[in-house]
């Protein structure tokens, strides 16, 4: 068994498994349960199983203590980012310096979370998925595999923008089907559905449903044409 590298300045909390042959930088908290696979790499100032802070007028419920993050086989986490307690990362996934992954969010082996983007809580990411520098997954939001998120792209999930208590029970995130594909400073609204091989132009304002293999551009996002076959995913 290879044994675990450790820098300078590390806190490591009880019960904390490693695998094999893991890589720990300097400044790293990692909390208490938390789980390591093997051949994992931990950058610089990263935090591992932080436990959330819930603020006094939230409408989020309240949970006293969350089980420990679970980080898979391979994955790299870059400087400074910042990985919830609850979370569970696949196999080989990669997430980028200053990127943050919240509590009950699950991403699938060998998807990207680029450098700065917010994955926020009670989010599934599928597999191989590539969510690009800043853009921002809403709180519960589901992605498939093999789903494009490209820069500074936002999702949204409040139709009442905190006012109305109507909100309360009527959150709702975005649903990207595998193959979708959202094009740079894109906004999607809430609840809204990109089905299989949807594709958003960049700029463009989703404010209903991509229908599957279909294009749409523009504020609001309409139909422009089929995308075309050799850029579908059943044919890559």
């Amino acid at each position: 068994m290879k044994p675990v590298k450790i820098g300078q300045n590390v806190v490591i909390e009880d019960g904390v498994e490693f695998g094999e042959n893991v890589s720990v930088g300097h400044n790293v908290i990692i909390y208490a349960g938390s789980k390591i696979g093997n051949n994992v790499m931990i950058q610089d100032n990263v935090v591992i199983g932080k436990q959330p802070a819930r603020a006094k007028n939230s409408i989020l419920p309240e949970v006293k203590k969350l089980p420990p993050c679970v980080i898979g086989d391979g994955t790299t986490l870059g400087t400074s980012s910042i990985i919830y307690a609850n979370a569970e990362l696949g196999e080989e996934v990669f997430v980028a310096d200053l990127a943050t992954v919240r509590e009950r969010v699950t991403i699938g082996r060998q998807t990207i979370v680029g450098r700065g983007v917010s994955v926020e809580n009670d989010c599934t990411v599928g597999e191989k998925c590539k969510l690009e520098t800043n853009c921002y997954i809403t709180a519960y939001s589901t992605l498939g595999n093999y789903v494009f998120v490209a820069p500074y792209v936002v999702t949204t999930n409040d139709n009442y923008m905190a006012r109305s208590k109507e909100r309360y029970d009527k959150f709702k995130g975005v649903t990207v089907k595998d193959g979708g594909r959202i094009g740079a400073n894109a906004l999607i609204l809430p609840g809204k559905v990109i089905h299989e091989d949807g594709t958003v132009a960049a700029g463009s304002i989703v404010s209903r449903d991509v229908e599957p293999e279909t294009l749409v551009v523009g504020s609001p996002a309409k139909p422009l044409r089929k995308v075309p076959d050799d850029q579908l995913l059943r044919n890559q």
